[in-house]
């Protein structure tokens, strides 16, 4: 049950993403935990404040290609949890660890970071190419 919740959040992360949707984006960060962002290509960003404002420029900015999540794993550790994730940005693909924390019945993120993967693009499951599971 816990694991659907963490992966439901991961989800709507990325649904605030792709619809630019700052309001709901804000509303997934935790509030009462630290939390912190490192995007690609980008010095660490620690503080609400700071990740809120990061994540408000993106998603205003006209030309921010859409990202999707794909093959998303999470793993749980009491009221603590990360998903692993590879993300496809305009036809390339980041590898991403968002983590997340229990508060009240509901998972809140704490930290979302995301980078390049080096080598060929990854066999993702389901997609064209893979091996069947």
């Amino acid at each position: 049950m816990d694991r659907d919740a963490i992966l439901f959040a991961n989800e709507a992360f990325y649904r605030a993403f792709a619809e630019r949707n700052f309001p709901a984006m804000e509303e997934l960060w935790a509030r009462s935990h630290p939390v912190a962002c490192i995007h690609p290509g980008w010095g660490p960003l620690s503080g609400r404040k700071e990740v809120m404002a990061s994540w408000e420029a993106i998603l205003q900015h006209p030309s921010q290609p859409t990202v999707a999540c794909l093959s998303p794993e999470a793993f749980i550790l009491g009221d603590t949890a990360y998903v692993i994730c590879f993300e496809e940005v305009a036809g390339s693909y980041l590898l991403a660890t968002n983590i997340f924390v229990r508060q009240g019945s509901v998972w809140r993120m704490v930290h979302h970071q995301a980078g390049p993967i080096a080598g060929p693009a990854p066999v993702i499951a389901g997609s064209p190419g893979s091996a069947p599971n």
